[in-house]
């Protein structure tokens, strides 16, 4: 095989095909890209804050070089980067904990036809139970992640939604959106917080067309 790399810089290069193979559908997502990742009451440089943190969930590897430069742009710092990285992998963290109480109800054999329940955090402290070191280092961790920085607490919270409707965790976009809420977020903050998740997770399907592209083409 001449090239046995599956990723490389230069392959999103071949994504203006998509415009050509599917131009309509190709347009509406930019525009809505554009407009998700635009200014609006969350500021631009934010919002690139929250797109590296949503690429680092997705695992698109050109998502996460596309986006850190926008970031650096706008005068992000390293510092600020890695803050919102943090944030990622505790929200990612903790939503595989948080499906763990899922996990105790099945395994006690609950005959309940609701998976989702609030009451379910009440068993968090099992957690603490049967693994206490594990548990309290995963804790330091996640407030560690969560507190206020280069990034305010309000924004990673905005952040932790974001990250939250990528990971799926009911339980974390519950608690996650509260405290942004406790915050001062508004109910517009968090709409921009969440369009951002959703360019972010429809983009990473889109740039792994240039794979696709390449698989077709060999």
């Amino acid at each position: 095989m001449a090239n046995d790399s599956l990723y490389q810089k230069s392959y999103i290069r071949r994504l203006p095909e998509l415009g050509k193979l599917a131009p309509d559908t190709f347009k509406a997502f930019l525009a809505f890209d554009k407009l998700a990742l635009g200014d609006g009451v969350i500021p631009k440089k934010t919002k690139e804050l929250i797109a590296v943190a949503v690429a680092h969930v997705t695992g698109c590897p050109y998502c996460i070089d596309a986006h850190v430069s926008n970031a650096k742009r706008l005068e992000a710092t390293k510092e600020e980067i890695m803050e919102a990285v943090m944030v990622a992998t505790a929200l990612k963290a903790g939503s595989a904990l948080a499906h763990g109480l899922n996990a105790l109800n099945a395994y006690d054999e609950m005959d309940d036809e609701e998976l989702y329940k609030r009451s379910n955090l009440t068993r968090f402290k099992e957690f603490q139970e049967v693994g206490p070191n594990t548990f309290q280092a995963f804790n330091a961790f996640d407030r560690e992640a969560l507190k206020a920085g280069l990034i305010s607490r309000k924004d990673k919270e905005l952040i932790a939604v974001a990250v939250a409707h990528v990971t799926g965790c009911a339980y974390c976009i519950e608690v996650h959106t509260k405290k942004a809420k406790q915050l001062g977020s508004s109910r517009e903050e968090l709409a921009e917080a969440i369009f951002v998740a959703t360019a972010l997770k429809a983009g990473s399907a889109l740039a792994h067309s240039v794979n696709a592209l390449n698989a077709y083409d060999s």
